[in-house]
């Protein structure tokens, strides 16, 4: 998928600690709204011959984000629920951590060298990364994401879910709304049926969190910006917060 300015692929994964997996090059761009996310990340990247990697944390809304001309990009985006136990993912939420000691071969984890992982093998770096205990999972969360009734008091509940996460189910909620909506719209959906498809009370109020989460307005999704496009907008996946 050409995204004017970044050329971008991205998949899905059946691995269930991983989201989505996902590449990309930039072209003739200066820089780009990165809309909120929910999910932290894992990502490599390469300019001027020299390859760098940084944890980037759960972005709890749009921003503006420079971006390098002719560098390449790949990330692993993280399920929700999967964290990292020893960098509480609540530190990182709208930042950063750059991984040292990178090259184009390997990268260093827990104390030994890594073959960096690319677009077609990230399922198999992750499978490590869980053996190793970098990665974990709480299975409250994706039990919540799936409906189930638990047998926990609900402040438990939500101290759970924002260590997991590092965010509220209410801030998860509303950013997968707006990206929904985001989709929708660029799919050529009128506002005032995504409103009512999405449970928006109306456009106002769908117009405000379009522009907190995505950078955007329902107009400016219609007719993207070439000098500024936005980051990776999918559709996401059916599972949202209670």
């Amino acid at each position: 998928m050409i995204r004017l300015g970044l050329e971008i692929e991205s998949r899905p994964s059946e691995l269930p600690y991983i989201e989505r997996v996902w590449c990309s090059r930039s072209d003739d761009v200066g820089r780009m709204t990165s809309i909120a996310t929910s999910h932290w990340e894992l990502v490599f990247w390469e300019h001027d011959g020299q390859v760098r990697a940084a944890v980037l944390g759960p972005e709890p809304h749009a921003c503006p984000a420079p971006v390098p001309k002719d560098a390449t990009f790949f990330g692993i985006s993280f399920a929700l629920g999967t964290s990292m136990p020893h960098v509480p993912i609540s530190r990182l939420v709208g930042g950063n951590a750059e991984i040292p000691d990178v090259t184009r071969r390997s990268v260093w984890l827990k104390g030994s060298a890594w073959h960096v992982p690319d677009y077609d093998n990230a399922e198999a770096f992750v499978r490590r990364m869980v053996r190793e205990g970098i990665v974990a999972c709480d299975p409250l969360v994706p039990a919540v994401l799936d409906g189930a009734t638990l047998d926990v008091s609900e402040r438990t509940l939500q101290r759970r879910f924002v260590a997991a996460t590092g965010l509220t189910r209410g801030t998860v909620r509303q950013i997968h709304r707006a990206r929904q909506a985001a989709v929708l719209i660029q799919e050529g959906a009128p506002a005032r049926d995504v409103v009512y498809r999405l449970g928006y009370f109306d456009q106002p109020h769908l117009a405000r969190s379009l522009n907190r989460y995505i950078g955007r307005t329902a107009t400016q999704l219609s007719a993207p910006d070439r000098a500024e496009p936005l980051s990776l907008l999918y559709k996401p996946s059916s599972s949202v917060p209670a």
